[in-house]
């Protein structure tokens, strides 16, 4: 490059990426989510197994060349109750954690932008949900409302509705005052249009980051959720279920817990990774 010639600024999203990929934990997190989704998706094609099938001549079996992981109390094949497993674990976080985010973001939104009497009353309501540790808000709900996989995927969204009210009102309070959003407000652009195409898209970093923690959260809770009987009933395969089925085994056969147990680690791992790595990527303080 000749001298006097300005080098070409990185867009912000491209900066972003850059770092991201630079980042080793965030692309192994990366990669471990791709393999558990993408074999949840594909689980009757890579399941060995048909996961709820009765094998009494295999059952209590150890791992080894015929059944991976070994099989449970009744003969089913453990390999293939995890992965069909993933489909429940990650259907009811992300379910859930779009509802929360949808409802917790919209008023977290309107609180930050209105200000006054909006999110003092928006906040109140946010501090009583707080007040409630998550899962037994949900254990609270699923009292009320019973197990079964739409009403645990309904108690978890409410849990969780309540950080995403905070996280987006903190967001949307450091955009709100910006000189862009300023000046759509003096050219005439409604409240509507300045939230949805000034305040959000640049408050998106902050909880694009809560998002994959939240997941990791909402896996735990499921789990835990399932673990109490107050989830997907039998005899689906739900991790927390499987852990709890090989609870009075752990002497004698512990894998019945240790495969989903490990299934949950790693999911868990892999979205912590992930938000660690776009939080260092998305953050002007740390990658500056």
């Amino acid at each position: 490059m000749t001298a006097g010639m300005l080098t070409p600024v990185q867009s912000p999203a491209r900066r972003a990426l850059r770092i991201f990929l630079r980042t080793p934990s965030g692309v192994i997190g990366l990669a471990l989510l791709v393999v558990i989704v993408g074999c949840s998706l594909l689980a009757p094609h890579v399941a060995p197994y048909d996961p709820v099938a009765y094998m009494p001549v295999d059952r209590m079996q150890g791992p080894s060349a015929k059944h991976l992981l070994g099989t449970d109390l009744y003969g089913r094949d453990l390999l293939s109750r995890v992965i069909f497993g993933s489909r429940i674990s990650l259907s009811v976080s992300s379910i859930s954690i779009a509802l929360a985010l949808l409802v917790g973001g919209t008023f977290g939104a309107l609180a930050g932008f209105y200000l006054r009497w909006v999110d003092t009353l928006i906040m109140r309501v946010t501090d009583i949900f707080l007040a409630f540790p998550a899962i037994l808000l949900a254990i609270a709900l699923l009292a009320f409302l019973g197990g079964g996989f739409w009403n645990l995927t309904l108690a978890i969204a409410v849990a969780y509705a309540a950080p995403f009210t905070r996280v987006m009102r903190a967001a949307v309070l450091r955009t709100r005052d910006t000189m862009y959003v300023e000046a759509s407000t003096a050219l005439g652009a409604t409240d509507a249009r300045l939230l949805w195409r000034h305040v959000l898209p640049n408050a998106a970093g902050p909880v694009l980051i809560e998002i994959t923690l939240r997941l990791a959260y909402a896996i735990l809770a499921e789990a835990a959720l399932s673990f109490l009987g107050l989830g997907t009933q039998p005899p689906a395969p739900a991790w927390g279920q499987m852990i709890a089925d090989g609870r009075p085994f752990l002497e004698t056969n512990p894998w019945i817990s240790i495969a989903p147990g490990l299934a949950i680690m790693v999911t868990v791992l892999g979205f912590n990774l992930l938000g660690d790595a776009l939080r260092d990527a998305l953050d002007p303080r740390l990658n500056r």
